[in-house]
């Protein structure tokens, strides 16, 4: 083993899981470097590798042909609801690649967005539709203080992160390959894990308007690694992935797991930002939120909205379902102040959006807060310069 290099390693390995909020024990940190630094001693490297070890949830081992193979590790297979775990993956290097490392898996495949490669696109195709099924975020950590590829050395240690939407006993097929081709012959790269997902905590959610009636607003809940909760890509409406904050009214909840998180709560342009943070523990807790205005328009007469909202057409809304509804639509509206909104169908899902075309105020609109649901229609008009097009 090349010693100093994968000394090297590991005291990277060990400042990132302090920057993820998963560190090691002040046991395994002293342990570690009383390790490394007595040196490539006899027993040095199995004793460092005991102690990586129970911390790995997958091994990973690349042959000279560098075809992949992966297996279980020591790791407890325990996630949390609406939470992000840490774990270890041991990858025994015997090609010397310095590819990426990739994982892989059916219940990891986005609610919503279009598959970007060859083997996301399998992956769809070959996952059930099952929104049930798509209940795992699963991410390689490859930013610094790591390397973003494998180091080329016989041993390497990664991290890699896995999220988990639902509690309870959650089972997932993860593979791992370093390239188109790498997978090993049999299914030997994927291993199915069963997981125990224990449940986040209720976080109650006060909100009051400037004037101190119950209100709906906008909250965007980041950790102290900036990852958004809930995860942008295991969201169902009312959130939306496609845009990081969600909506909540006077009394309701965000899931949440122990942890500290900071909040960036506003009602719309007219409002204030403010950024707060909030400590979860293991009761269940209410935090209170008031509006802070720099201008109210209706009290000069003008009222805000939006009048060309897509109930579908664009990719973020045609997947998994067939465009927003009416009531998710209004909340959206409320929690940004928009007292007029018009959603509009122009083509994609026509089928199952005109359902909810009435020719009047939709019956969700909760005055002064009003939605119209209404279809959008390309009109062409010719002069003899130029050809506009216009939707009404």
């Amino acid at each position: 083993m090349d010693w100093q290099p994968f000394a090297a390693q590991i005291e990277r390995l060990i400042e990132a899981t302090d920057y993820l909020g998963s560190p090691f024990s002040s046991e395994d940190k002293a342990a570690v470097r009383k390790l490394i630094a007595a040196g490539n001693t006899k027993d040095s490297s199995s004793k460092l590798q005991g102690i990586l070890d129970r911390r790995c949830l997958f091994g990973v081992q690349i042959n000279p042909e560098m075809r992949v193979k992966v297996i279980q590790g020591a790791a407890k297979p325990e996630l949390v609801e609406q939470g992000w775990r840490i774990f270890l993956v041991k990858v025994q290097n015997e090609s010397g690649t310095t590819a990426d490392l990739r994982a892989l898996s059916p219940s990891a495949v986005s609610l919503f967005e279009p598959a970007n490669t060859a083997s996301d696109k399998a992956l769809q195709r070959a996952s059930k539709p099952n929104l049930d099924d798509r209940w795992l975020e699963l991410q390689m950590f490859n930013s610094q203080p790591l390397r973003s590829q494998l180091s080329g050395l016989a041993l390497d240690y990664r991290i890699v992160q896995l999220y988990s939407r639902d509690p309870g006993k959650r089972e997932a097929r993860i593979s791992f390959n370093v390239g188109q081709g790498t997978q090993d012959l049999g299914f030997r790269n994927e291993t199915d894990t069963l997981f125990d997902c224990l449940p986040a905590q209720e976080v109650v959610l006060k909100v009051l308007d400037e004037r101190g009636s119950p209100a709906t607003a906008s909250f965007l809940i980041r950790d102290a690694q900036q990852r958004v909760y809930p995860a942008l890509s295991k969201r169902l409406a009312p959130d939306f992935g496609f845009h990081p904050q969600i909506y909540r009214s006077d009394g309701e909840i965000v899931r949440l797991p122990r942890g500290d998180y900071s909040v960036v709560f506003s009602r719309g342009p007219e409002s204030i930002a403010q950024e707060s943070k909030i400590s979860v523990t293991e009761a269940r807790q209410t935090n209170n939120f008031k509006v802070a205005r720099w201008i109210d328009p209706s009290t000069f007469g003008w009222w805000s909205g939006d009048h060309h909202i897509h109930a579908a057409g664009c990719a973020h809304y045609v997947k998994p379902t067939e465009g927003v509804l009416a009531q998710d639509m209004i909340r959206h509206c409320m929690g940004e102040d928009l007292k007029i909104g018009a959603n509009l169908t122009w083509g994609p899902c026509f089928d199952y959006q005109k359902q909810f075309f009435c020719g009047t105020i939709d019956k969700v609109s909760q005055y002064p807060y009003l939605l119209r649901y209404d279809i959008e229609v390309p009109v062409s008009v010719r002069t003899n310069r130029v050809t506009f097009v216009c939707c009404v």
